[in-house]
Protein backbone atom coordinates (compact mmCIF):
# COMPACT_ATOMS: atom_id res chain seq x y z
CA UNK A 1 0.00 0.00 0.00
CA UNK A 2 1.54 3.58 -0.57
CA UNK A 3 2.16 5.49 2.21
CA UNK A 4 -0.44 7.57 3.92
CA UNK A 5 0.01 10.74 6.16
CA UNK A 6 -3.30 9.81 7.98
CA UNK A 7 -4.88 12.69 10.19
CA UNK A 8 -5.71 12.89 13.52
CA UNK A 9 -9.16 11.77 12.85
CA UNK A 10 -8.83 9.35 10.29
CA UNK A 11 -6.21 7.77 12.72
CA UNK A 12 -8.36 7.46 15.31
CA UNK A 13 -10.98 5.68 13.17
CA UNK A 14 -8.47 3.32 12.21
CA UNK A 15 -8.04 2.14 15.55
CA UNK A 16 -11.73 2.03 16.36
CA UNK A 17 -12.12 -0.53 13.37
CA UNK A 18 -8.63 -2.24 14.71
CA UNK A 19 -10.18 -2.12 18.49
CA UNK A 20 -13.63 -3.96 16.91
CA UNK A 21 -11.18 -6.75 15.23
CA UNK A 22 -12.93 -6.47 12.02
CA UNK A 23 -10.31 -7.69 9.32
CA UNK A 24 -8.01 -4.75 7.25
CA UNK A 25 -9.50 -6.46 4.13
CA UNK A 26 -12.49 -4.46 5.03
CA UNK A 27 -11.93 -0.73 4.73
CA UNK A 28 -13.49 1.24 7.37
CA UNK A 29 -15.92 4.17 6.23
CA UNK A 30 -15.21 7.50 7.58
CA UNK A 31 -18.16 8.90 5.65
CA UNK A 32 -20.53 9.57 9.20
CA UNK A 33 -17.54 12.27 9.56
CA UNK A 34 -16.97 13.78 6.23
CA UNK A 35 -15.13 16.90 5.80
CA UNK A 36 -17.09 19.24 4.10
CA UNK A 37 -14.89 21.90 2.96
CA UNK A 38 -11.71 19.89 1.04
CA UNK A 39 -8.60 21.99 -0.78
CA UNK A 40 -7.81 19.56 -3.27
CA UNK A 41 -3.27 20.11 -3.75
CA UNK A 42 -2.68 18.49 -7.09
CA UNK A 43 -4.60 17.28 -10.50
CA UNK A 44 -4.63 13.63 -10.16
CA UNK A 45 -6.03 14.00 -6.17
CA UNK A 46 -8.47 16.32 -7.30
CA UNK A 47 -9.33 13.90 -10.43
CA UNK A 48 -9.51 11.06 -7.72
CA UNK A 49 -11.67 12.82 -5.11
CA UNK A 50 -14.24 14.05 -8.55
CA UNK A 51 -14.29 10.29 -10.08
CA UNK A 52 -15.45 9.27 -6.44
CA UNK A 53 -18.60 11.34 -6.78
CA UNK A 54 -16.99 13.83 -4.37
CA UNK A 55 -16.44 16.75 -5.77
CA UNK A 56 -19.08 18.93 -4.78
CA UNK A 57 -17.05 19.05 -1.12
CA UNK A 58 -13.90 20.21 -2.85
CA UNK A 59 -13.81 24.01 -2.24
CA UNK A 60 -10.21 25.20 -4.07
CA UNK A 61 -8.03 23.11 -6.17
CA UNK A 62 -4.25 24.18 -7.41
CA UNK A 63 -3.35 25.37 -10.87
CA UNK A 64 -2.61 21.81 -11.98
CA UNK A 65 -6.70 20.59 -11.23
CA UNK A 66 -7.86 20.55 -14.98
CA UNK A 67 -10.00 17.84 -14.87
CA UNK A 68 -12.72 17.30 -14.91
CA UNK A 69 -14.03 21.04 -15.90
CA UNK A 70 -15.66 21.57 -13.20
CA UNK A 71 -12.52 21.55 -11.28
CA UNK A 72 -11.34 24.70 -13.02
CA UNK A 73 -14.24 26.65 -11.68
CA UNK A 74 -13.07 26.35 -7.87
CA UNK A 75 -10.94 28.96 -6.51
CA UNK A 76 -7.31 28.52 -7.01
CA UNK A 77 -4.81 28.54 -4.48
CA UNK A 78 -1.32 28.15 -7.10
CA UNK A 79 0.35 25.85 -8.35
CA UNK A 80 1.50 22.45 -6.53
CA UNK A 81 4.62 23.27 -5.91
CA UNK A 82 4.08 26.64 -5.22
CA UNK A 83 1.19 26.24 -2.85
CA UNK A 84 0.30 29.37 -0.76
CA UNK A 85 -0.52 28.49 3.05
CA UNK A 86 -2.27 31.49 3.42
CA UNK A 87 -4.26 31.22 0.08
CA UNK A 88 -5.26 27.32 1.43
CA UNK A 89 -6.11 28.43 4.70
CA UNK A 90 -8.14 31.32 3.61
CA UNK A 91 -10.75 29.01 1.94
CA UNK A 92 -11.48 27.79 5.70
CA UNK A 93 -11.60 23.86 4.94
CA UNK A 94 -11.54 21.26 7.17
CA UNK A 95 -9.62 19.10 5.24
CA UNK A 96 -6.11 19.11 3.13
CA UNK A 97 -5.33 16.25 1.04
CA UNK A 98 -2.06 16.84 -1.26
CA UNK A 99 -0.31 14.98 -3.34
CA UNK A 100 3.19 13.82 -2.77
CA UNK A 101 5.30 16.81 -3.88
CA UNK A 102 3.32 19.49 -3.26
CA UNK A 103 5.27 22.38 -2.33
CA UNK A 104 7.02 24.45 -1.26
CA UNK A 105 8.09 22.64 2.29
CA UNK A 106 7.64 25.64 4.62
CA UNK A 107 4.12 26.35 3.28
CA UNK A 108 3.33 22.70 3.53
CA UNK A 109 4.51 22.66 7.34
CA UNK A 110 2.66 25.63 7.91
CA UNK A 111 -0.48 24.11 7.02
CA UNK A 112 0.19 20.44 8.79
CA UNK A 113 0.94 23.08 12.08
CA UNK A 114 -2.39 23.96 11.38
CA UNK A 115 -4.68 22.20 13.28
CA UNK A 116 -6.31 21.35 10.13
CA UNK A 117 -6.35 17.61 8.70
CA UNK A 118 -3.75 16.64 6.21
CA UNK A 119 -3.53 13.87 4.09
CA UNK A 120 -0.34 13.66 1.90
CA UNK A 121 -0.73 11.21 -1.19
CA UNK A 122 2.16 9.35 -2.41
CA UNK A 123 2.74 9.43 -5.59
CA UNK A 124 5.49 7.04 -7.29
CA UNK A 125 6.23 7.29 -11.05
CA UNK A 126 4.42 3.96 -11.39
CA UNK A 127 1.38 2.82 -12.99
CA UNK A 128 1.40 -0.09 -10.65
CA UNK A 129 0.53 1.64 -7.82
CA UNK A 130 -2.28 4.16 -9.41
CA UNK A 131 -5.14 1.86 -7.58
CA UNK A 132 -3.69 2.30 -4.20
CA UNK A 133 -3.55 5.91 -4.57
CA UNK A 134 -6.84 5.69 -5.70
CA UNK A 135 -7.59 3.68 -2.06
CA UNK A 136 -5.47 6.53 -0.47
CA UNK A 137 -7.90 9.28 -1.48
CA UNK A 138 -10.54 7.23 -0.96
CA UNK A 139 -9.62 6.70 2.58
CA UNK A 140 -8.46 10.17 3.22
CA UNK A 141 -12.30 11.32 1.88
CA UNK A 142 -14.35 8.64 3.89
CA UNK A 143 -15.88 7.10 0.73
CA UNK A 144 -13.54 3.68 1.08
CA UNK A 145 -15.79 1.52 -1.11
CA UNK A 146 -16.40 3.89 -3.47
CA UNK A 147 -12.61 4.10 -4.14
CA UNK A 148 -12.27 0.44 -3.70
CA UNK A 149 -14.79 -0.04 -6.80
CA UNK A 150 -12.61 2.64 -8.79
CA UNK A 151 -9.56 0.46 -8.01
CA UNK A 152 -10.65 -2.86 -9.50
CA UNK A 153 -11.75 -0.85 -12.13
CA UNK A 154 -8.65 0.89 -12.89
CA UNK A 155 -6.77 -2.35 -12.23
CA UNK A 156 -8.77 -4.09 -14.58
CA UNK A 157 -7.95 -1.51 -17.15
CA UNK A 158 -4.27 -1.40 -16.80
CA UNK A 159 -3.89 -5.33 -16.91
CA UNK A 160 -6.50 -5.02 -20.52
CA UNK A 161 -4.17 -2.52 -21.97
CA UNK A 162 -1.06 -4.84 -20.67
CA UNK A 163 -2.38 -7.53 -22.27
CA UNK A 164 -3.09 -5.62 -25.61
CA UNK A 165 0.57 -4.57 -25.65
CA UNK A 166 1.59 -8.15 -25.36
CA UNK A 167 0.43 -9.27 -28.23
CA UNK A 168 2.01 -6.04 -30.71
CA UNK A 169 4.13 -7.66 -32.75
CA UNK A 170 7.28 -5.74 -34.29
CA UNK A 171 10.23 -3.95 -32.21
CA UNK A 172 9.30 -1.31 -29.89
CA UNK A 173 8.79 2.23 -31.08
CA UNK A 174 11.57 4.63 -29.02
CA UNK A 175 9.90 7.50 -27.73
CA UNK A 176 11.93 10.77 -26.55
CA UNK A 177 9.16 12.54 -23.98
CA UNK A 178 10.51 16.55 -24.23
CA UNK A 179 9.03 19.07 -21.52
CA UNK A 180 10.70 21.78 -22.94
CA UNK A 181 13.77 23.67 -24.26
CA UNK A 182 15.64 24.91 -21.51
CA UNK A 183 18.53 27.24 -23.11
CA UNK A 184 18.63 25.23 -26.40
CA UNK A 185 18.57 21.82 -25.21
CA UNK A 186 15.66 19.18 -24.72
CA UNK A 187 14.72 18.68 -21.09
CA UNK A 188 13.67 14.93 -21.67
CA UNK A 189 12.41 12.28 -19.21
CA UNK A 190 14.64 9.54 -18.52
CA UNK A 191 14.05 5.98 -16.03
CA UNK A 192 11.87 7.20 -12.92
CA UNK A 193 9.80 9.37 -14.25
CA UNK A 194 5.80 9.53 -15.40
CA UNK A 195 6.34 9.43 -18.48
CA UNK A 196 8.29 6.63 -18.87
CA UNK A 197 6.27 4.75 -16.65
CA UNK A 198 3.47 5.86 -19.40
CA UNK A 199 5.47 5.14 -22.55
CA UNK A 200 6.34 1.81 -21.09
CA UNK A 201 2.43 1.31 -20.11
CA UNK A 202 1.91 1.76 -24.09
CA UNK A 203 4.72 -0.60 -25.57
CA UNK A 204 6.90 1.25 -26.09
CA UNK A 205 10.76 1.87 -25.29
CA UNK A 206 11.91 5.57 -23.81
CA UNK A 207 15.04 6.41 -25.85
CA UNK A 208 16.32 8.28 -23.00
CA UNK A 209 17.18 5.56 -20.30
CA UNK A 210 20.80 6.75 -19.08
CA UNK A 211 19.16 9.46 -16.85
CA UNK A 212 16.82 9.57 -13.95
CA UNK A 213 14.00 12.23 -14.42
CA UNK A 214 13.86 15.51 -16.32
CA UNK A 215 17.05 15.73 -17.54
CA UNK A 216 18.40 18.73 -20.14
CA UNK A 217 20.45 16.68 -22.52
CA UNK A 218 23.14 17.57 -24.82
CA UNK A 219 22.92 17.17 -28.75
CA UNK A 220 25.29 14.42 -28.49
CA UNK A 221 22.87 12.68 -26.11
CA UNK A 222 19.94 13.19 -28.24
CA UNK A 223 21.05 11.65 -31.90
CA UNK A 224 22.82 8.69 -29.76
CA UNK A 225 19.12 8.57 -28.50
CA UNK A 226 17.91 8.05 -31.96
CA UNK A 227 14.16 8.19 -31.43
CA UNK A 228 11.41 7.23 -33.61
CA UNK A 229 8.85 9.24 -32.18
CA UNK A 230 8.92 12.92 -30.22
CA UNK A 231 6.17 12.83 -27.34
CA UNK A 232 5.10 16.38 -25.71
CA UNK A 233 2.19 18.32 -23.93
CA UNK A 234 -0.04 19.39 -25.77
CA UNK A 235 -0.79 23.22 -25.29
CA UNK A 236 0.88 25.71 -22.97
CA UNK A 237 3.64 28.35 -24.04
CA UNK A 238 6.80 26.41 -22.65
CA UNK A 239 6.04 23.64 -24.84
CA UNK A 240 7.73 22.36 -28.10
CA UNK A 241 6.16 22.25 -31.34
CA UNK A 242 6.94 20.14 -33.89
CA UNK A 243 8.59 23.16 -35.87
CA UNK A 244 10.74 23.96 -32.96
CA UNK A 245 11.34 20.82 -32.23
CA UNK A 246 12.73 19.90 -35.81
CA UNK A 247 14.36 22.55 -36.26
CA UNK A 248 16.88 21.55 -34.06
CA UNK A 249 19.62 19.95 -35.99
CA UNK A 250 19.89 16.92 -32.90
CA UNK A 251 16.22 16.57 -33.42
CA UNK A 252 15.88 16.65 -36.97
CA UNK A 253 18.97 14.12 -37.65
CA UNK A 254 17.20 11.37 -35.42
CA UNK A 255 14.78 9.01 -37.33
CA UNK A 256 11.88 11.14 -35.42
CA UNK A 257 12.92 13.58 -37.09
CA UNK A 258 13.87 12.35 -40.52
CA UNK A 259 9.86 11.14 -40.60
CA UNK A 260 8.42 14.08 -38.89
CA UNK A 261 7.06 11.76 -36.27
CA UNK A 262 5.61 14.08 -33.54
CA UNK A 263 2.73 13.54 -31.38
CA UNK A 264 0.71 15.65 -28.41
CA UNK A 265 -1.12 14.44 -26.11
CA UNK A 266 -2.43 16.46 -22.67
CA UNK A 267 -0.55 16.48 -19.63
CA UNK A 268 -2.64 15.65 -16.80
CA UNK A 269 -4.23 12.76 -19.33
CA UNK A 270 -0.50 11.63 -20.01
CA UNK A 271 1.41 11.82 -16.73
CA UNK A 272 -1.26 11.77 -14.50
CA UNK A 273 -0.86 8.32 -13.00
CA UNK A 274 -4.70 8.83 -11.93
CA UNK A 275 -7.71 6.73 -13.36
CA UNK A 276 -7.60 7.70 -16.74
CA UNK A 277 -3.72 6.12 -16.96
CA UNK A 278 -5.13 3.26 -19.33
CA UNK A 279 -7.26 5.20 -21.65
CA UNK A 280 -4.12 7.39 -22.07
CA UNK A 281 -1.69 4.79 -22.61
CA UNK A 282 -4.44 2.95 -25.19
CA UNK A 283 -4.42 6.57 -26.98
CA UNK A 284 -0.34 6.70 -27.14
CA UNK A 285 -0.25 2.56 -28.01
CA UNK A 286 -2.38 3.42 -31.22
CA UNK A 287 -0.48 6.68 -32.05
CA UNK A 288 2.68 4.19 -32.23
CA UNK A 289 1.07 1.50 -33.37
CA UNK A 290 -1.60 2.28 -35.74
CA UNK A 291 -1.85 -1.14 -37.54
CA UNK A 292 -2.39 -2.85 -34.27
CA UNK A 293 -5.09 -0.79 -33.49
CA UNK A 294 -7.12 -1.68 -36.74
CA UNK A 295 -9.94 -4.36 -37.00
Amino acid sequence: MLSLALSRRHALSLASVLALGLPLAAPFDASADEAKRIVSIGGTVTEIIYALGEGDRIVAVDTTSLYPAEATSKPNIGYVRQVSAEGVLSQTPDLIVAEGGAGPVDSINILKASGLDFVSIASPPETATIPDKIRAVGQAVGSVYKAEDLAKSVEASLKAIEDKVKTTSGPKKKVLFALSLANGRVMAAGTESSADAMIRLAGGENAVSTVSGFKPLTDEAVIAAAPDVILVMSGGGQHLTAEQAFALPALAATPAGRNKAFLTMDGLYLLGLGPRAAAAAADLHAMLYPEASKP
